[in-house]
């Protein structure tokens, strides 16, 4: 953005939201998809030794191994889903900053909430980013949302329906 002519602080440009973003150590992880799978199973694989050992001290699971491992395996599942939330959220928030066609900014921070109308140059530039850097990023955190709320639901129907 032309400094000059915009009234935005710099640190609350959309573009600059970006970059910051996308330099963030946790928020850097969903820009392949193969890295943050491996990061999300190594999160499930530490949940469910957590997760085991919580487990381990109930009663009712002491006569069924195979049921204290699958409460294990299955609620484990929750600690990637919240992580791929998170950053879903984050990478969501990001999207919606620079496809919109205002931006809302603080200039003391005191909630002095203002709006300012990018220029149509600008707001081509930031589209163009939004479509080829974040919606990626975006399509993948919404498949492995998906594969990791399947896998929790069969979870929670299995042990609903006492299908073992």
């Amino acid at each position: 953005m032309n400094e000059s002519k915009c009234p935005v602080p710099r640190e609350q440009q959309p573009t600059n939201e970006f970059i910051e973003l996308s330099k963030s150590k946790i928020f850097s992880w969903p820009k392949t998809k193969k890295s943050l799978i491996y990061i999300l199973a190594k999160f499930w694989v530490g949940a469910f030794l957590l997760f085991l050992v919580i487990s381990s001290g109930s009663v009712y699971f002491k006569s069924s191994l195979l049921k204290y491992i699958l409460l294990s395996l299955f609620s484990s599942l929750s600690i990637p889903l919240f992580i791929t939330i998170r950053l879903y959220l984050g990478w969501n928030h990001i999207f919606k900053r620079l496809t919109s066609e205002k931006v809302e900014y603080e200039e003391s921070g005191w909630y002095d909430g203002q709006v300012w109308e990018k220029p149509l140059v600008l707001r081509e530039k930031e589209i163009l980013i939004a479509s080829i850097e974040v919606k990626p990023i975006l399509r993948n955190l919404i498949q492995i949302l998906s594969i990791i709320s399947v896998l929790a639901l069969s979870g929670i129907l299995i042990f609903q329906y006492n299908i073992f």
